[in-house]
């Protein structure tokens, strides 16, 4: 399962959606995230859906790929999923002993299930479409204005995009050192709570120290290279905005100005 968690990884291939400016697919992914909690319509879901489709098939990036990641959030939407369903009031639909599930309940169970899913594929599709070093330069440049506030825009960037480019090797060395673990007599999968709570030791201590002693080897290599901050530093590849980016800004706009015209006055 854990090789299956697409987020954070980049999926080489050519699409228009790949060559479009970061800054571009930042500002949509946020426009789309906004859009789901706008209105709870499915007038509002079914533009959303159409929308994210229509992405995925610009992006030229398998959907079986795409929605393999999802499996390990199962667990967690299911759990939310279940507590949407048993502890919101409303008019009830089925009473089975003290169990009780409301329509409210069961319409905020549907809603919180896809907005989940939507959030994690939308999230992965930006991930899996920009490079680290674009999603970088894409949040430097984005969140330039916040420099005003003398806030550190490039060293936070920078953090973020290490993060996003460490899970999948976090993950490749979870995966390694359970087998390993396996191999030895380990026994991650059976008992209680609480028993694979104590088992899971020998696998977060071993990740902990890679962890710790590739973010060392990362800081050497940073200082041996003289890396200094973003101050006075210039790109190789400066970002430049094409056509095609100015009309998704129109369209991304255009699609958040429909999702709120529709919340509004749609009667469904």
């Amino acid at each position: 399962m854990l090789r299956e968690l697409t987020l954070g990884q980049y999926y080489q291939t050519e699409s228009r959606l790949h060559r479009l400016d970061p800054r571009v697919k930042l500002f949509g992914t946020i426009i789309f995230l906004i859009s789901l909690f706008i209105s709870q319509k499915p007038s509002c879901y079914v533009v959303a859906t159409v929308f994210l489709i229509c992405l995925i098939r610009l992006s030229n990036v398998p959907f079986g790929y795409m929605v393999r990641g999802m499996k390990a959030i199962v667990f967690i939407m299911m759990i939310t999923v279940v507590f949407n369903l048993l502890f919101t009031p409303g008019e009830t639909l089925v009473k089975l002993g003290v169990i009780t599930i409301t329509i409210q309940g069961l319409k905020n169970a549907i809603y919180t299930a896809i907005r989940l899913t939507y959030l994690i594929l939308g999230s992965t599709l930006m991930t899996l479409t920009t490079t680290p070093n674009d999603l970088t330069d894409g949040l430097e440049r984005g969140l330039g204005f916040l420099k005003i506030f003398k806030l550190p825009v490039h060293e936070t960037a920078t953090m973020m995009s290490i993060a996003l480019r460490f899970i999948p090797i976090l993950l490749e060395e979870t995966d390694k050192i359970m087998k390993a673990q396996q191999a030895r007599g380990a026994d991650f999968e059976s008992g209680g709570i609480i028993k694979r709570a104590r088992a899971m030791v020998p696998l977060l201590v071993p990740l902990f120290v890679s962890a710790f002693r590739r973010a060392n080897d990362l800081a050497l290599a940073m200082e041996a290279r003289c890396y200094n901050g973003g101050e006075g530093r210039t790109k190789m590849k400066p970002l430049v905005y094409k056509a095609w980016d100015k009309r998704a800004y129109v369209i991304l706009i255009g699609y958040l100005v429909l999702v709120v015209l529709l919340g509004i006055f749609s009667p469904v």
